[in-house]
């Protein structure tokens, strides 16, 4: 073989080695992405008119599925800021959704409180029986949905209550948001034994339109409705954790046909 032949063959060959190598390189940084694709059906992305568009389409869903909701029962439970301290509460929850109408049992703390409202009736104020030997003492009071005593232990009246108001409250600021928001989706999360699709958005910096950093909405995958929120606040230093504000959280739902008016009155 002359010198030219040698020098072709093992050019060629060079070529070979390099494209098997830049093969190699090119699989083994796909891999990770393609495992993540598996966790994350959507990528983190900044566009506003892509990722957000998607999570408003999914919350506009969620949305639909409720319009066929009229009553439910669950147990709900909230973690919030109010001032400076992290209250938390559970109760048993009744809703109707026209007319609108709210009633609460409480279990932790007020175990025994038992809290009604219920739109165009009682002069548009809750009616409140304080349980134990309170209650007996003084009977059935009736307050102002925005009454300080009221939101004491609350930062939003109780007309915000129920998961048709959350989602809406969610949709609107996510609506307001501005291109730079980052959103990642986890279709297959677990909240307890429930499997549920969680949307994040994070808002990188602070505006007078949304007061929180970062959101997650839950979404049941069974049946499309929203079973709780968690907002988070702006972290104090810059790459710190941001803290928990508010956490809504609505277990055990159960859509009950058999709830009529009798589950909102109080003697």
């Amino acid at each position: 073989m002359n010198t030219t032949a040698r020098i072709s063959r093992m050019t060629r060959t060079t070529l070979t080695l390099r494209s098997t190598f830049c093969l190699a390189s090119l699989v083994a940084a796909l891999a990770p992405q393609a495992q993540a694709a598996d966790r994350v059906a959507v990528k983190p992305s900044t566009s506003r008119g892509g990722a957000l568009k998607q999570a408003l389409k999914i919350a506009g869903e969620s949305r639909a599925a409720l319009q066929t909701v009229k009553t439910y029962s669950a147990t709900f439970s909230k973690k919030e800021v109010v001032g400076k301290k992290m209250i938390e509460q559970t109760m048993q929850l009744k809703m109707r959704h026209k007319p609108f109408s709210v009633y609460l049992k409480f279990a932790n703390p007020h175990s025994g409180r038992e809290v009604i409202y219920v739109d165009g009736h009682n002069d548009g104020k809750l009616v409140v029986n304080l349980g134990g030997t309170l209650g007996k003492i003084l009977g059935l009071r009736k307050l102002k949905p925005n009454a300080k005593l009221v939101m004491k232990e609350n930062r939003y009246p109780i007309t915000d209550i129920g998961i048709l108001r959350m989602l809406e409250t969610v949709v609107q600021r996510w609506e307001k948001l501005p291109g730079n928001s980052k959103v990642r989706y986890f279709p297959n999360a677990k909240l307890g034994k429930k499997s549920v699709r969680v949307i994040q958005v994070i808002h990188p910096k602070r505006s007078a339109g949304n007061p929180f950093h970062m959101t997650r909405l839950y979404i049941d995958n069974k049946t499309r409705l929203p079973i709780r929120v968690q907002q988070y606040g702006f972290p104090r230093k810059s790459g710190g954790k941001p803290p928990l504000i508010e956490e809504y959280t609505y277990s055990n739902l159960k859509l009950d046909k058999r709830i009529g008016d009798s589950d909102f009155t109080l003697e």
